[in-house]
């Protein structure tokens, strides 16, 4: 059964390990959390739990989301997430109501952070690609950021003259869903609410994150959890 819980970043810091390193580390308000709804394939179609996290002001929400919040017994909450299960079992797990906390983190090594990038508006191939740039020498004036051409890509035999698709361009960057997998989980506080992870994470301060167990470690971790 996924373990997971919704939370907010509150900022980056440093953090001193036993051996005198010291790496950088962000810091996350996670939870409580409380069930919001259950879903289970005789109800729904499918088995699901929906969890609901920070309180709002009943005037910045609205009367359907007001009666949602208050049949598990909460107040209004700002941010709720869904969380697929595989049966029904595991959704009957969990109760109406039910608080979720951090403490059920505890003991685990790694985790999947999920957020919302920083947008950066419209960037050209250099920043949004890492694009090199065309050389500054031999004459060229005023063409130095250029992505340089792209009419190769503009026959595409039997289709038009179309620029093919995922062709690497100028355009909107950031403000998408991301997800950062197997951060090195460093501290659990429970009393706080807190968990400190390894790393940055998407989003500015004060965004909103969901933070689950790993759904696939890479090679090196899966060693290393595999060993614990």
């Amino acid at each position: 059964m996924p373990i997971a819980i919704l939370g907010k970043k509150i900022g980056m810091t440093r953090w001193f390990m036993e051996d005198g390193r010291n790496i950088p580390v962000t810091v996350i308000q996670a939870g409580p959390c409380v069930v919001t709804q259950v879903k289970t394939g005789k109800s729904d179609g499918y088995a699901a739990i929906q969890m609901a996290f920070d309180d709002s002001k009943p005037r910045a929400t609205t009367q359907q989301l007001i009666g949602h919040d208050a049949k598990a017994g909460s107040v209004p909450k700002r941010v709720h997430q869904e969380l697929r299960l595989e049966k029904d079992e595991e959704a009957s797990a969990y109760e109406l109501g039910q608080i979720l906390s951090v403490d059920t983190f505890t003991g685990m090594k790694f985790v999947d952070v999920t957020g919302v990038s920083k947008g950066k508006g419209f960037q050209g191939t250099m920043v949004r690609w890492n694009f090199k740039g065309i050389c500054a020498s031999h004459g060229t004036e005023r063409k130095h950021r250029s992505p340089g051409s792209i009419g190769s890509h503009g026959t595409d035999r039997g289709h038009g003259a179309k620029i093919k698709k995922g062709k690497k361009m100028s355009g909107r960057m950031g403000g998408e869903r991301t997800t950062i997998r197997s951060l090195d989980l460093i501290s659990v506080d429970v009393e706080k609410n807190l968990l400190v992870v390894k790393g940055a994470v998407p989003g500015a301060s004060n965004g909103y994150l969901l933070i689950r167990t790993p759904k696939r470690l890479y090679k090196t971790k899966a060693v290393l959890q595999a060993a614990k």
